[in-house]
């Protein structure tokens, strides 16, 4: 292998393991964080121990997040009086896109704004949306990277699960 090559593929390497290293660990703890609400209120993920939490990070620009939008709405008004928190985190700099979004699609959960990008950056969020599945002690469950219709059936499966865990 030819000097040049060999860089690239070391480098390729190099990025493919740090990239790993930065990957949310399914089975650990879920990382902790804190984020204003649009209702003005901080929300401290750790504050939500006791409940099945589920972390949905979107923004206004991504297709497949307007489209999951109200059937996550559906997932928090079917399950929240069960143990079943629903969290949505837009990750835009500037929220103004987000909460017009909001009048289009009305939703009734708790909305977060991560406009520093930094809870995205703790959960390696790499796609939109991205949707983490905590169980009732804060331990990471489920990641789904990405949406396709039919994926809510997947969601509705695994918080049942938890919840009656």
């Amino acid at each position: 292998m030819n000097m040049p090559n060999r860089i690239i593929l070391t480098l390729l390497l190099s990025l493919l393991m740090a990239g790993s290293a930065l990957a949310l660990d399914v089975g650990g703890p879920a990382p902790d964080f804190t984020l204003k609400s649009r209702s003005g209120e901080n929300i401290k993920l750790s504050e939500l121990r006791g409940e099945v939490v589920m972390v949905n990070f979107w923004a206004s620009w991504c297709a497949p997040c307007r489209q999951e939008m109200p059937l996550l709405e559906e997932l928090h008004e079917r399950y929240g009086d069960l143990g079943f928190t629903l969290l949505g985190v837009n990750v835009e700099e500037d929220a103004s896109a987000a909460l017009d979004m909001l009048k289009e699609i009305p939703v009734t959960f708790p909305v977060l704004f991560d406009a520093r990008n930094s809870v995205s950056k703790l959960y390696n969020v790499v796609a939109m949306p991205t949707t983490v599945i905590l169980d009732r002690d804060g331990t990471v469950r489920y990641v789904h990277k990405g949406f396709l219709p039919g994926y809510e059936d997947e969601y509705r499966q695994q918080i049942k699960e938890l919840i009656r865990e």
